[in-house]
């Protein structure tokens, strides 16, 4: 039976989401069937317009697997 893992991070700290999802198969002894993500769209942070800088987007990361 195939079952889904949903993980979240921020795109300023992209290892530490890898770490998380590489840990989390290994402890599982998960297999993977198929691994897709999505980025949302930046989002202008505080600030005046001419310098306004985009704050880090955030990241998904689907992971649809079975166990071993």
């Amino acid at each position: 039976m195939q079952r889904i893992k949903l993980f979240k991070g921020l795109e300023s700290d992209l290892a530490s989401l890898e770490a998380e999802i590489n840990g989390w198969i290994e402890d599982n002894d998960a297999k993977v069937v198929n691994m897709f993500g999505n980025i949302a769209p930046q989002t202008p942070g505080a600030g005046s317009s001419a310098s306004r800088q985009f704050t880090p987007s955030d990241v998904m990361i689907s992971v649809v697997y079975e166990t071993g």
